[in-house]
C-alpha cells in the first residue's frame, strides 16, 4: 500500500528521489503520466496494467472517452529508479505539473502523486473532511 506524504527536491536534470518507504511497493520501473488536479501520478506496472485494462474498457466511439484515454496515455512514461534512488521526470510532465524545485510526494494507495509544493499546499488547504464526508456518505463510504 502507498501512503504517506513526503518532501523532496526536483534537482537541476529533473531528477526526484522516490521515497524508500514507497519505492519496494512502487518497484524498480513504474510509470509515470498526468495526473488529475494538477498532479502527475505514478503506477507500479501491475497498477498500470490494471488503469489501461479499465481504459480498454471506454468505448472509442465517444468523444471524451477518447479525450480521457489520450489524457493519460499520451504524457505516459516508464521510469526507473537509479543506484542513488532516483528517477528522471521528463519536460513536458514537469511542465504539466508546475514542478519546479520543491515537490510532495503523496501515497495514494495504488498510485503515487506527485505535486509541486505550493500547488499541494493550496489543495490540501482546500480540503474540508466534513464537507468531503458528507458526499462520501452518498457513494456508500
Amino acid at each position: 500500500m502507498l501512503i504517506g506524504e513526503y518532501e523532496h527536491s526536483l534537482d537541476t536534470k529533473g531528477r526526484l528521489i522516490m521515497p524508500a518507504k514507497l519505492r519496494e511497493t512502487i518497484g524498480e520501473k513504474f510509470i509515470v503520466t498526468k495526473g488529475l488536479d494538477g498532479c502527475l501520478f505514478a503506477f507500479s506496472l501491475v497498477e498500470w496494467a490494471n488503469f489501461e485494462q479499465k481504459l480498454r474498457t471506454l468505448p472509442i466511439s465517444n468523444k471524451d472517452a477518447r479525450a480521457f484515454s489520450r489524457f493519460f496515455f499520451a504524457g505516459a512514461i516508464e521510469c526507473e529508479i537509479d543506484k542513488q534512488g532516483r528517477f528522471l521526470i521528463s519536460s513536458n510532465l514537469r511542465e504539466f505539473a508546475n514542478l519546479d524545485k520543491d515537490i510532495i510526494i503523496v501515497g495514494m494507495d495504488s498510485r503515487i502523486e506527485i505535486w509541486s509544493k505550493d500547488k499541494w499546499q493550496q489543495c490540501d488547504s482546500d480540503i474540508s473532511a466534513d464537507d468531503i464526508a458528507e458526499k462520501m456518505e452518498m457513494l456508500g463510504i
